[in-house]
């Protein structure tokens, strides 16, 4: 039996993943079949609250303890077993949701799914790449032997129907601790981040170095006290030896779809639609311009502006010094208003040359150097009248500052689902 839910936090609280401690309080007498899922969906929706992240469990009657998979006051392990009974689990479950749920805030709109058989992965790939409408969700739900339901206007159905129809292909797994309850909402006592960081080789976004702050612990004041991400399970739960300050309260394991970068889709500069993430490849066509606030833009094929936006700080650093001419690929999700490309990831193709100016032109006549009439106006010999364009200036090629190759937004400025360049390279 599949349990899945979504859009019970708010940006004032709650974090969905933490309602699963409570499930398998609730559900104490059946086994967790497999790791817990938490599966992100398209980062570009207007409505979502944070992370935009909905998770899924498996129970069964167990026959065969498995993994740990967490520690809620005794170890969680999972199993492999058989199904069991709907209608009793979605009363239990909605009791739990009901609960725990930010209802009393605006776009907190639980949806809750019990079912026996698994949802077409399509809906999956929908829901992480583009937008969903609901009417679609319950029109799929229909056809499934499963019972549902929500609160609110149920939006929540979508994401957790998404969740429950994911694939892991490819996936990686991030290890959730929480909180004592009378230490919501106050400041996180923690150290140990970096250590994590340089000893372990299979984790990734625990710490940025440039920025010199943590990446492991939100700043809301939900349950979560850090949550650390990898590739290897194992290695993750290190975690609970090196990172040190307040107690655990609970912690789980769950296998994710984050750092997958399935939520790209392949697009051209031209046919981009917003709120999606693409992947294209166009040519640097202006040159880059700050604008109040520190956002960098510039063009590409002079049909779509892309972004670094502030918050990713030292990447704004690397895009000014693009130039006209530059190929590059691109990845990074579409603002609507106006039409610009927020870039996730970069890599440079191919760097164009660059020129710099030596001297005014030489006068033909009188072999003076001619003097600017204006900007963009040209040149004119003061002695003769000869004139000259813009272009006809001496130039010298001079040495890039910009080399060919990835680049990616720091730690602090990216996705969940973005796939960081330490999983590309490493394959």
């Amino acid at each position: 039996m599949f349990l899945a839910i979504d859009d019970t936090d708010s940006r004032k609280g709650m974090c969905t993943t933490f309602l699963i401690t409570e499930l398998l309080r609730e559900f104490e007498g059946l086994n967790l079949m497999d790791y817990p899922r938490l599966v992100r969906l398209n980062p570009n929706v207007p409505w979502k609250t944070r992370g935009n992240g909905a998770v899924v469990i498996r129970l069964g009657d167990g026959v065969e303890k498995k993994d740990l998979v967490g520690f809620d006051g005794k170890e969680i392990f999972s199993y492999t077993g058989e199904s069991v009974d709907m209608d009793d689990a979605l009363e239990r479950a909605l009791k739990v949701v009901e609960k725990w749920s930010e209802t009393s805030e605006d776009g907190t709109n639980p949806g809750l799914i019990v079912s026996n058989e698994k949802a077409p992965y399509k809906m999956y790939q929908e829901a992480v790449k583009d937008v969903v409408e609901l009417v679609d969700t319950i029109a799929a739900l229909e056809k499934l032997d499963c019972r549902y339901t929500g609160l609110g206007n149920r939006r929540g159905l979508i994401g957790a129907l998404a969740a429950m129809a994911w694939i892991p292909n490819d996936h990686t797994y991030e290890l959730i601790t929480y909180r004592e309850q009378k230490r919501w909402g106050t400041v996180r006592k923690l150290n140990g981040m970096i250590r994590f960081d340089r000893e372990t080789e299979r984790t990734f976004d625990s710490y940025d170095h440039d920025e010199k702050q943590q990446a492991v612990a939100p700043r809301s004041p939900c349950p979560v006290l850090y949550g650390v991400r990898g590739d290897d399970h194992r290695e993750l739960m290190d975690a609970l030896d090196i990172i040190e300050g307040e107690p655990i309260d609970r912690w789980l394991l769950f296998k994710t779809n984050q750092a997958t970068d399935e939520h790209i889709q392949y697009s051209t500069a031209d046919e981009v639609k917003p709120w999606t993430s693409v992947h294209i490849k166009g040519t640097v066509t202006s040159r880059p311009n700050t604008i109040t606030g520190g956002h960098v833009f510039f063009d590409i094929d002079d049909k779509l502006t892309a972004a670094a936006y502030e918050p990713t700080k030292g990447f704004r650093d690397l895009v000014k010094k693009l130039i006209p001419g530059d190929k590059l690929e691109l990845w990074g999700g579409i603002r609507e208003e106006p039409l610009t490309l927020n870039i996730e990831k970069m890599k440079v193709v191919e760097l164009s040359e660059k020129e710099e100016k030596v001297a005014n032109p030489q006068c033909p006549d009188c072999k003076k150097r001619m003097s600017s009439i204006g900007k963009n106006a040209g040149f004119r010999c003061r002695k003769c009248g000869t004139r000259a364009e813009e272009d006809d200036i001496e130039t010298k090629l001079v040495e890039r500052e910009l080399e060919e190759g990835y680049y990616e937004v720091p730690v602090c400025a990216r996705r969940h689902l973005s796939k960081p360049l330490k999983r590309i390279h490493s394959g």
